[in-house]
């Protein structure tokens, strides 16, 4: 047997980096069950809940975003907050002793990747979009092995640690064995009509709610069904608005716990552009809309959305054109059944399955 394998996995800050950390640490498991995983995260962020609920254990660092303009005094502060995690992660490699680092993107991958090169610990990075992030730029001139989830990504990275690997994606997407009529009805609606799911991340998308919120009389007009996600973060305002309102075809929640089912009951799905959300739309070959947001560093989600667009395989709506077409175009799109079978099997064909184990044999080989 080989010596005991140690693994740092770092990064998070959005549910787009923790699912495919923690299917990265899953796959290892299962190639080697004596691993001994370590995951780092920013204090304060999504990880420090999601990657214990997932059984692994993890540890904080006082990391966060710089604010724009740079020059702000605020700032100060986040330096000295870097400077105390590069020593703080420093002092957790030496107390684990990996043999290898993993970085996902995020704040606190920056951190304990550096601390890990400066060990000369090997490291794997993992880019999930087709636009490179900052910190994974930075980190990249150190790195042993690049994965990424598009091709061209050597005008970000050198082309010899680049490795085509795909996103790793939530396991429970691709093992869910229910019937979309069965799925359809466990979201009390009817098996013999379209049905279209909006969903805009676990706190929710501003533009995709006002597209539905201005034009609920399409809804109620319609033939249509809806599941409309609306994100923690605007469920109660929401709520509030559609007191007064009886629409038996709109299946309104704030957060939708078993997304294999609620895919699997959608004929379309309207969505932001996250690179973990089209690595599922690829491999379940789901037809969709995507409306990328504006808020994200470097415009990302518009890159990751035009490479499938690009390619027939997926509608692109600008945010700022969603409020005014997106419901229209949405409910003529479900009812083209020629149009959502193209785009389903243009998805399909860019789907890159078994990412993470791909990733996770790349690692222990890092290790070896």
């Amino acid at each position: 047997m080989d010596k005991e394998l140690r693994v740092i996995i770092s990064g998070g800050g959005t549910g787009g980096h923790i699912f495919p950390a923690v299917s990265i640490a899953n796959a290892i498991k299962s190639l080697r069950p004596d691993a001994k995983i370590l995951f780092v995260g920013a204090l304060g962020r999504m990880e420090m809940q999601r990657v214990p609920a997932a059984g692994y254990e993890i540890k904080g660092l006082p990391i966060r975003g710089f604010f724009r303009p740079l020059w702000k005094p605020a700032n100060i502060g986040v330096a000295i907050d870097y400077l105390k995690s590069k020593w703080l992660a420093k002092k957790i490699l030496k107390q684990f002793r990996p043999q290898v680092a993993v970085g996902v993107g995020g704040y606190a991958s920056s951190a304990a990747l550096g601390a890990a090169n400066s060990l000369s610990i090997p490291t794997l990075i993992q880019e999930q979009n087709s636009y490179a992030g900052l910190a994974n730029k930075t980190l990249a001139k150190s790195a042993s092995k690049i994965c990424v989830a598009y091709e061209g990504m050597e005008r970000f990275f050198p082309a010899d640690k680049i490795m085509l690997t795909g996103n790793p994606v939530r396991q429970t997407l691709l093992e869910t064995t229910i019937t979309r009529e069965d799925a359809v009805r466990s979201l009390g609606l009817d098996p013999a009509k379209k049905t279209i799911l909006l969903v805009g991340g676990s706190l929710g998308a501003r533009t995709i709610n006002e597209s539905v919120l201005q034009h609920l009389d399409l809804v109620k007009s319609s033939d249509i069904q809806f599941v409309w996600q609306t994100g923690k973060y605007y469920s109660t305002s929401i709520n509030e608005q559609l007191k007064n309102e009886t629409i038996p075809n709109l299946k309104v929640t704030d957060f939708i716990t078993d997304m294999g089912a609620a895919y699997k009951a959608a004929d379309l799905v309207i969505s932001r552009a996250g690179a973990s959300s089209i690595s599922e739309f690829c491999l379940i070959g789901k037809p969709v809309i995507l409306v990328p947001s504006p808020n994200v560093a470097e415009d990302h989600q518009t890159k990751n959305a035009l490479a499938l667009a690009n390619k027939d395989a997926a509608i692109y709506v600008k945010d700022a054109e969603a409020p005014a077409i997106l419901l229209k175009l949405a409910i003529e799109t479900v009812q083209d059944d020629a149009k959502l079978k193209s785009l389903s099997e243009n998805v399909l064909k860019l789907a890159l399955p078994d990412s993470a184990e791909i990733i996770a044999k790349e690692v222990i080989k890092l290790a070896q």
